[in-house]
Order: C-alpha cells, then sequence, then structure tokens
C-alpha cells in the first residue's frame, strides 16, 4: 500500500507553520494562496511574532495549536524535526508537506535531519511530501507558494515533478494552450515519497468514473524502477497515458540533477529501457511534455493518416516534413465523386490534394466543407491537423466557432494549430475558454505525435523458456570465477540459452592449432586470448586458407604481449550486428541492440530494453534503430531476418534473468545473413562479489 494518506489530499485543517503577513516569502505566499482559493477546512497558522496573519489566528508556537489533519512547514530546516515530532505525537497529524531547503541537497547535517524527520512521520503512520519543493495541489487545497495556480479541472492531468521550478514551468507552458490541471505534486528530495510513491498511489485510487486519465512527469532520478514500471504500466492499461521527461542524461546533467535533489542519477540507457517497458511517452522538454499532453487530450488516431487542412504554405510545409520523417503519412487523397465537390466549394487555386490548401482568403464555411469531407467521404484519413492564424487584417472567430463545434463532433481527432497568440489573441482566449487545446507550433505538434506512435503498450513479465537449460546456467555462473570468462564457458552459456555461436577451439602449441585446423575446416580465423583490444595488437588474423599460414601466425599469435593462447575459429560473413548488456543497480539487466562495428562506437546507435524481453519488445527495439534499413536489406544485399534477430535477443535476456552475477556482456559482432545469425566474439564478466 501506498504512503499517502486522505489527510494529505483532502484535510478538514491545515496549519502553516510559518506563515507570515509577507506575501514575497513563502510562508506568506502559501496562505495567501489558500485563503485565495477558498480552502474549506480551518486554517491555523503559527507564527510567535503575532497574533493575526493575513487574517487568521495566529498561535504563538505549535503546542498551542489544537489537533490539526495536515501541516505545512516554512520554517529553517534545524526547526522542522521538533515541529514534526509535536504535531505527528500530540496534535494528530498526518499529512505534511515541508517546503523548507537545507536538507539532503545541501549537506550531510541535512541528509540526517531529513533521516530523523521521515523515522518519526513512519513511526506515525504519517505521510511526507518534500522537504525543499514547492508543495501539493490538490481539488481540496492550494498548498503552495508559487503561482499560476491552474484552474483545476477533474478530468484533465496529474503533474508529479521532482523539481518545483519545473513544475511552475510546466504550468506555464500548458496552461496558455488550453492544458488544464487536476493536481500537482512537487515532490523535492522525495525523502519519504518520490514520484513512484505518487504513481502508486494514484494507481491504488483509480476509479474509472472519476481518475484522471493523463500523468505527467518530471524526474530527475529513479530511486525505486520496479516500482514506477508496475504502477505506470497498470494505470496505462487501466487507460491512462503517461509523459515524462527524464532529466539528466549526460553526465553534466546527472551532476546538475545529482546536486539539485541530492540523489544519484539513473543511467540514461536504463530509464529509456524502463519507459519502454511501462509505455510511457519519453520527452526532451517542457513545450514538448505539454504538446504530448494536448495531443493526449484529443481524440485518439486509430491509424498512421493525417490530412493538413491549412491557409497558410509554409506551416504545412514544415508540419508535412516533421511527420513523414516520424514516419506518420500525408496520403495523396484519391480522385473522387466527393473530391470534386469539395473542390467546387472552395475558391479558385485550392488544392485538394493533401496538404488542403484553401488559401488565404478561405472562409468559415469552406473549413466546415473540408472537415466534413475529412470526415465522412475520405476513408485514407485517420486524424486532421487545421492550421489557421490570421494576418491581423479582420477577426476570425467564425472560424474558431466552427473547429470548436468540429471538435466536438467529428470522431476523428481534429489537431487545431493556431500560431496567431498576439493577432486574434481574444478569439483564441474564446476558443481555450470552451475547453479546447490548442498547439501554437506545428513542429513540436509533428515531433509530439511522433513520439507518441513509437510507444508500445506496456509489455507483458513474460518470460520465454523454450529451448533454454536453466540449471545448465545456473551450474555454469555457480562454478565461474569472477571476472572475464574464458571462451569454452561462453560457449557453454550460449549453448545452454540456444544463441548460435561459431566452432572455436583454443589451442596453446602448434600441434594442437594444426588440428583444430583439420576439424574446423578453411577459411578460419585466428585471435590472441588475453589482450582486450586483439586489433589493436595485431592479434587477429582473418580469412586463413592454408595450414602453412597456421603455422606462421600461430608462431606470431602466441609472442604477442598478454596472451595465453591462440582462438581458431570458423569464418562467418554477413551484417555486423552488435548486443550488448549491462546490470545496473536496482534496474536489473539492460539489453542494448544495434549494427555492430562503427555504428555502435561513433555513431551510438542502440536501443536499449529491460530483461525479461517479449518478442513485440525486440522486434521493437530492432525497429527504432536509425540504421533499421541495414537490417531489412538495402540495395540489393542480404538482409536479416528481424524474428531471428528478436529471438536471440530474448534468449539472451532470459540466460540474464536467470544470471544476475553477470555485470557485463557483449556480442560484437554478431553476424546475421538472411536467417542464420552467429555470435562470432561475446565478452562476459561475471562479479559475484557485490551480491547480497
Amino acid at each position: 500500500m501506498s504512503m499517502i494518506t486522505k489527510e494529505l489530499i483532502a484535510p478538514k485543517s491545515i496549519a502553516v507553520v510559518g506563515a507570515s503577513n509577507n506575501t514575497t516569502k513563502p510562508g506568506g505566499k502559501l496562505l495567501k494562496n489558500l485563503l485565495d482559493n477558498n480552502f474549506k477546512g480551518d486554517l491555523y497558522v503559527v507564527n510567535p511574532g503575532s497574533n493575526d496573519v493575513q487574517g487568521v489566528k495566529s498561535y504563538p508556537s505549535i503546542n498551542d495549536l489544537p489537533l490539526v489533519e495536515m501541516a505545512v512547514l516554512a520554517i529553517p530546516a534545524a526547526a522542522c524535526v521538533e515541529a514534526v515530532e509535536i504535531l505527528a505525537t500530540q496534535k494528530g497529524t498526518k499529512g505534511f508537506i515541508i517546503i523548507s531547503a537545507g536538507f539532503s541537497e545541501e549537506s550531510e547535517e541535512g541528509r540526517i535531519l531529513e533521516q530523523k524527520i521521515v523515522k518519526i512521520i513512519q513511526e506515525n503512520n504519517a505521510c511526507l511530501i518534500g522537504p525543499n519543493c514547492i508543495g501539493v495541489i490538490t481539488y481540496a487545497h492550494t498548498s503552495v507558494f508559487t503561482t499560476p495556480i491552474p484552474k483545476l479541472e477533474q478530468m484533465s492531468c496529474d503533474l508529479i515533478s521532482s523539481s518545483g521550478a519545473t513544475a511552475v514551468f510546466i504550468m506555464e507552458s500548458g496552461i496558455p494552450k488550453g492544458l488544464h490541471f487536476a493536481s500537482v505534486f512537487s515532490v523535492g528530495n522525495s525523502a519519504q515519497n518520490g514520484v513512484e510513491e505518487i504513481l502508486e498511489f494514484m494507481d491504488e485510487v483509480f476509479n474509472p468514473e472519476t481518475s484522471t486519465r493523463v500523468k505527467l512527469l518530471y524526474v530527475e532520478s529513479i530511486k525505486n524502477p520496479d516500482k514506477l514500471l508496475k504502477h505506470a504500466s497498470s494505470l496505462i492499461r487501466k487507460g491512462c497515458k503517461i509523459a515524462a521527461i527524464k532529466a539528466g542524461s549526460s553526465e553534466a546533467g546527472s551532476r546538475a540533477a545529482a546536486s539539485h535533489t541530492g540523489a544519484m542519477a539513473n543511467s540514461d540507457l536504463a530509464v529509456e529501457a524502463l519507459f519502454r517497458k511501462a509505455g510511457i511517452v519519453r520527452c526532451y522538454g517542457r513545450e514538448e511534455l505539454t504538446t504530448v499532453a494536448n495531443i493526449f487530450h484529443c481524440k485518439p488516431m486509430k491509424g498512421k493518416r493525417l490530412a493538413i487542412i491549412t491557409h497558410a504554405g509554409g506551416p504545412a510545409v514544415m508540419l508535412t516534413d516533421a511527420l513523414e520523417d516520424g514516419g506518420l503519412k500525408i496520403p495523396h487523397i484519391e480522385d473522387c465523386e466527393a473530391k470534386t465537390r469539395l473542390k467546387n466549394q472552395l475558391f479558385a487555386g485550392s488544392s485538394v490534394e493533401n496538404p488542403i490548401d484553401f488559401l488565404a482568403t478561405g472562409n468559415a464555411e469552406q473549413l466546415a466543407a473540408i472537415i466534413d469531407a475529412c470526415e465522412n467521404d475520405f476513408d485514407k484519413i485517420d486524424g486532421m491537423a487545421v492550421i489557421f492564424g490570421s494576418p491581423g487584417l479582420s477577426p476570425v472567430r467564425d472560424v474558431y466557432q466552427v473547429l470548436n463545434e468540429k471538435m466536438r463532433t467529428c470522431k476523428k481527432p481534429i489537431f487545431p494549430i493556431l500560431p496567431s497568440l498576439i493577432n486574434v489573441k481574444d478569439d483564441m482566449a474564446y476558443f481555450i475558454s470552451e475547453g479546447n487545446v490548442i498547439f501554437p507550433d506545428e513542429v513540436l505538434l509533428g515531433k509530439a505525435l511522433t513520439s507518441i506512435l513509437k510507444t508500445a503498450k506496456p509489455s507483458e513479465e513474460k518470460i520465454f523458456l523454450d529451448d533454454i537449460d536453466i540449471p545448465e546456467i545456473r551450474r555454469i555462473v555457480d562454478r565461474a570465477e569472477d571476472g572475464f570468462q574464458s571462451p569454452e564457458i561462453i560457449h557453454r552459456l550460449f549453448a545452454a540459452a540456444g544463441i548460435p555461436m561459431v566452432r572455436e577451439i583454443t589451442v596453446a602449441t602448434e600441434d594442437a592449432a594444426i588440428e583444430a585446423a583439420k576439424k574446423i575446416r578453411f577459411p578460419l580465423v585466428m585471435k590472441v586470448v588475453g589482450p582486450i583490444h586483439k586489433t589493436d595488437v595485431g592479434g587477429v588474423v582473418l580469412n586463413v586458407q592454408d595450414m602453412e599460414t597456421v603455422q606462421r601466425e600461430f608462431k606470431r599469435l602466441i609472442q604477442i604481449n598478454d596472451t595465453t593462447a591462440v582462438l581458431m575459429a570458423e569464418m562467418a560473413s554477413g551484417i555486423e550486428l552488435f548486443l550488448g548488456a549491462k546490470y545496473e543497480d536496482k534496474f536489473g539487466h539492460i539489453i542494448l541492440c544495434g549494427i555492430g562495428g562503427i555504428f555502435v562506437e561513433v555513431f551510438k546507435d542502440v536501443t536499449s530494453g529491460l530483461a525479461p524481453l517479449t518478442m513485440c519488445e525486440a522486434a521493437a527495439m530492432i525497429k527504432n534503430l536509425r540504421a533499421y534499413r541495414i537490417i531489412k536489406g538495402y540495395r540489393g544485399k542480404n538482409g536479416v531476418k528481424e524474428r531471428k534477430f528478436a529471438e536471440i535477443m530474448v534468449r539472451l535476456s532470459t540466460l540474464l534473468r536467470f544470471a544476475v552475477e553477470i555485470k557485463e556482456l557483449d556480442i560484437n559482432p554478431l553476424l546475421g545473413d538472411g536467417d542464420k545469425i552467429i555470435a562470432v566474439d561475446a565478452r562476459i564478466r561475471i562479479e559475484k562479489k557485490s551480491l547480497p
């Protein structure tokens, strides 16, 4: 069960500790927000310096307060421990918001204070938001010291943010675009409740009749990936849509995130994999997040085909580019009676090809006719983007009235791109006041639609077990020493998991090399065993065709520094693929896939998934590679059978699921030619010491 209490969400009484008459101070502004937004319960203030604060009776100390369900603390960090103790043990307080800073984000002393507070709160079955946050907004109370306070609408969206300032800026980005909010949680240092715990609470109390369907997250560090995965995917299966920004993907960004919340940042690949498995749409900035949220508020698009309806050429071109680039289709409208009829209703020079351009002189009736044709007559259209601004010559209210009515009556979604935020701001205000969302920028809309399209549904937690010998995997791992493993052990592990590998024999003498060559047959590859970067030391010989070369190269290779033996292997050919995995604390194994060789190193073209993978997840990882066309086959070259590649990824993820001691693994290259895919070179590092 989550630790969020009903007293935090809907308290009957609130005490603001540290409130003042000065509304430029957090405690003063927070009290003003509660008063201005008509908190219905009893409001108490603790301020030793005055009897009355903003018209509310003030108590000289916490000891003098009556029983109170929730408390907001805006006092120095050092004073918070005693305040929490008295409130929790003597005043029956079950909900706490600490907006004060100076805790774990600042110093070790601060971290100790924070832990003391959490201990008191846990012992008294209370709950804490913060410290170092802007507070909480729910339908019952606006306990934040910031503005804007959005107009709360129950079925709009919930916002949960690690950063208070970012929560403010997300609201400032969304409100002018018609986005409403149902609740805002700023979790700050997440001492007791972080983003994961708030999601858990929302999942537990979810009610299809009354709960919001859209959740927006701004996350700096994920302390409990399993909890986030479980509750995000559960909410999405219940019909919710979740979009999230995970900040701190670069090294310097991670450092900034850590100094901001006092928490370790997670590796970006781990987060990417987690979001993909949960079905969360990943965003990279506030504008993108609020644009995705607005698309979530439109009717869902059943396919990928969009009609662009415009009275301006340039934005239509930019939108077409952004959509096509992201894999959406702008289909040509085929000739038919409805197309001719529509053309006759528009001014001469209009185009009904898609984009449908009804010229700068186009009017409200013409827009209505175009929308009706796209809704009822053109069957290859799944949604409409309508671009309508104003050069500032005349009012456009009638156009926005038509748009407002059609957004309600059409079954296909309509995305209104309304760029004239200045020229017709009154008409725009009318359109938003009718409960509509708007998209000021066509390219942002194109990118956001693409992100949504590329996000798969949450994956099922199924483990693939066909022909995988788990007892054998465990036997091998249990007996293995720590460190990088020998080719023999790698071969045995791959054989147990059903991952095909080239035939290889390790030899330490020239005679053994000759015997191995007879078994494997020419052409052969010879590689040194020992040095990590074999190519750099001249330790790889390809395409060995005869015994003379075997003897000569064996003598040379065995003398290279650090070499302990020589590996003889069959020569395979095909497209170089790459599979890798690393064990990430708390997340488990992150599986990486890509095209091998230079593509991994230089272009960093890899996708990531969280073990265990399903076939659908593996297939999506392959499709999301920029180099996907190489896998499909190009210019007459044979591609790689995707299903076979996906199956090997899934087998690898099962192997890792039952061998957490494998901390690093890479297969580079894995050579693919049609449905023959074979691992050529692999490294596996086992580490058991760190296991509890």
